[in-house]
């Protein structure tokens, strides 16, 4: 009776203000399943679509003056020497090694006028000869912070400008010209992950903290912010009850530089796993945003998941594309994501090109907490991975592997869009790895096939109520272990321990934590928690005696927040007794999706274990982050896996042709070029810690043999 009453005033409240129910203000299970099943979001009519133009030009499908290739972030190319005929004769042309350290380097390269330019470990940048490897100039950054950390972008100059390469390194903005790596100017700029876009004379950079960016590309000086989180009188700013931070960009951005939109991803509301302090839809979390490149004003807006507590970011840079539909081209872009979805909306509008349903989630069982109660299960496109952890999803390859997750995973909860407690985690799936992650997908404009390589692991999601206040700490006496955590840690978790960006809020650790739990965790680090070796014992003794808060008098009693205050445990992923994902296989895929049907053209596992191959194991696939590159002659291009290979597939049908072992983990997207008629495919190979331990410091250009 009292559901039905509720129903019915939430009913009366929307006849009578014009806007629909309030279903955030009802937390209920019992009230949620009394809503449709399905919600949809109905595609664009035909007459709603924009028609194509003749744009991007041929030359930018030939140069590779971007990472990502070009404006769309295609990683497409024309070049088609090496093709489906002679791919078996693929052999390397050089390996540079940058002898300045050894780091997870993330950046695909680009190349202009013969010199190809990359970050290195020992946050330098280089300059290349192209067709040798050979190391023709070198940058160091004085200023700190890694410089291009996923990219730069080559702006050709004009009559009055040279020519140059722009990038960041911590918060400053870089222009370098290319032949010789001198400095045209340094200017303060934000914090940027992802390669920035340029449109006539405004470079747009999306920051990994928050906001987007336009500056003058001659000058360096900035022109305008679009705030993420919308602020008061902006549009989506009542999406928000308590705006706090996330809505970020570390993934990418692309650009239209024929209609002068710049088109941008974001992360989740943060901090991640947490939603009780920001009720709400949260714009722009979780969004692709078009925004007009000269103004700095948001076009439209999409949005997939709705008030994020699984950290489910959009993780990569939207793919410009051209599809087909009742025989027009149309011009949409397509968006890959955390969850395995893929977005197609059109490019002008943001409208959907196929039908977008979502269907009723459940509530949860924080205390405080407010969930959406809608979110996304399209049907078209196919999502490319799986989408929900199941009993039936345990590995069962060994009784050691089923009885190790079985046991790790009693008691706990999963499906679509649970919802953690404290005290009730979840099993995830796809987890924080992914779906798709940073490197995205690539797209051919011939077949209109969309290509993406993703991970199939779980993620443990755990919370608890913390009793311990958040206080302002920069009011407080200073301690020796406060002076530690200023110098070594405020910058990724805030002045009163709150976190920062994807870093976890550490207040109240002492209930997650014991003292040994951080001496283990400090020199080692843990997922985007760098390793700090440089503390020595005393040093560390001191800083958890502060993290513990045990090192001074904090103002008694200390006032409860007024919302309850909860930690997350971290970003755990599941894994067997011996160390493989904790999940049936495959745990890692490449796929094709065509974007005129939405279906899957194939699907492979992706990866090997040689390991298991040795026991008769059918392919898993691995974790990968790597990222595809697809040219006219017939290839897909990809690396990032466990085994050390980069691999060239029949872009048609998914077969493995060609396979060279790297030195390393291939830690980027590959890019490709010519040089006095020969082409090349480089990737960077430097480790990724999320695949295997191993750093290192190798570039690997491959060519067929000289004639």
């Amino acid at each position: 009776m009292r559901t039905n009453l509720t129903l019915l005033l939430l009913s009366l409240v929307s006849i009578v203000t014009g806007k629909p129910p309030d279903y955030w203000a009802v937390e209920n299970p019992k009230v949620r399943e009394k809503l449709p099943l399905y919600k949809t979001i109905p595609a664009a009519k035909p007459e709603e679509m924009t028609p194509a133009v003749k744009w991007p030009k041929k030359q930018d499908f030939i140069d590779w003056r971007r990472s990502q290739g070009d404006a769309t972030s295609s990683r497409y190319s024309l070049l088609d020497q090496i093709n489906l005929e002679n791919i078996s004769d693929l052999e390397t042309a050089w390996i540079y090694r940058s002898e300045d350290g050894k780091a997870n380097v993330q950046a695909n390269p680009i190349v202009v006028q013969g010199v190809l330019i990359t970050p290195t470990p020992g946050k330098r940048m280089v300059g290349l000869d192209a067709a040798t490897g050979k190391e023709l100039w070198n940058f160091r950054n004085e200023k700190g912070g890694q410089p291009a950390f996923r990219g730069m972008v080559h702006w050709e100059g004009n009559e009055k400008h040279e020519g140059r390469i722009l990038f960041t390194a911590g918060e400053t903005l870089y222009a370098l010209r290319p032949k010789d790596g001198k400095v045209l100017f340094a200017k303060p700029g934000p914090e940027v992950r992802a390669a920035g876009a340029i449109f006539k004379n405004v470079l747009v950079l999306a920051g990994f903290r928050k906001d987007v960016f336009g500056f003058d590309i001659r000058t360096g000086e900035k022109l305008w912010t679009f705030h993420t989180i919308p602020e008061e009188g902006e549009f989506g700013h009542d999406t928000w009850d308590r705006p706090e931070n996330g809505a970020n960009c570390w993934g990418g951005m692309s650009l239209d530089a024929h209609r002068g939109i710049a088109y941008v991803s974001t992360g989740s509301p943060k901090p991640n796993f947490l939603g009780h302090t920001h009720h709400g839809l949260n714009l722009f979390a979780n969004c692709v945003i078009a925004i007009d490149a000269v103004k700095g004003k948001r076009i439209w807006h999409f949005q997939e998941i709705r008030h994020d507590i699984w950290d489910l970011d959009i993780p990569c840079a939207p793919n410009l594309v051209t599809v087909t539909r009742n025989g027009r081209k149309i011009d949409a872009v397509a968006q890959v994501t955390k969850m395995g979805n893929t977005l197609v909306l059109d490019r002008v509008t943001g409208k959907p090109l196929f039908p977008f349903r979502l269907k009723r989630a459940p509530t949860s069982p924080t205390p405080g907490e407010l969930t959406s109660p809608y979110q996304p299960a399209p049907e078209l496109p196919e999502p490319f991975i799986r989408q929900v952890f199941t009993s039936d999803e345990v590995p069962d390859r060994s009784p050691e592997a089923r009885a190790h997750v079985l046991k790790r995973t009693e008691g706990m909860r999963f499906g679509f869009y649970e919802t953690h407690g404290p005290g009730m985690p979840i099993v995830m799936l796809p987890g924080t790895h992914g779906g798709a992650e940073w490197t995205g997908a690539c797209f051919d404009p011939e077949s209109e096939l969309l290509y993406v390589s993703a991970t199939e692991l779980p993620s443990i999601v755990k919370i608890t109520r913390t009793d311990r206040a958040v206080v302002d700490e920069t009011q407080l006496t200073s301690t020796p272990g406060r002076k530690v955590y200023e110098t070594f840690c405020i910058a990724c978790h805030g002045p009163n321990r709150q976190g920062v960006g994807v870093a976890p809020s550490i207040v109240g650790l002492s209930s997650r934590l014991k003292d040994q739990d951080v001496r283990d965790l400090i020199p080692k680090g843990r997922g985007s928690m760098p390793p700090l070796p440089v503390l020595d014992k005393k040093q560390t003794d001191e800083l958890i005696e502060y993290l513990f808060d045990r090192d001074r008098e904090y103002p008694k009693p200390l006032t409860r927040p007024e919302r309850p205050s909860y930690g997350f445990g971290g970003f755990p992923k599941l894994f067997d007794h011996e160390g493989y994902p904790g999940i049936k296989p495959p745990w890692g895929i490449l796929a094709a999706i065509d974007l005129n049907s939405g279906r899957l053209a194939w699907k492979i596992p992706y990866g090997e274990y040689e390991e298991l191959t040795a026991q008769g194991m059918p392919l898993t696939g691995t974790r990968n982050f790597g990222g595809p590159l697809v040219t006219k002659g017939g290839l897909v291009f990809c690396s990032g896996t466990a085994d050390n290979k980069i691999r060239a597939f029949d872009k048609t049908s998914g077969k493995e042709l060609w396979s060279a072992r790297l030195p390393y983990v291939g830690s980027a997207p590959p890019a490709t070029y010519g040089i006095n008629g020969r082409q090349y495919i480089v990737v960077p190979a430097t480790g990724n810690v999320r695949v295997t331990p191993t750093k290192g410091d190798a570039w690997v250009a491959f060519a067929l043999p000289r004639k």
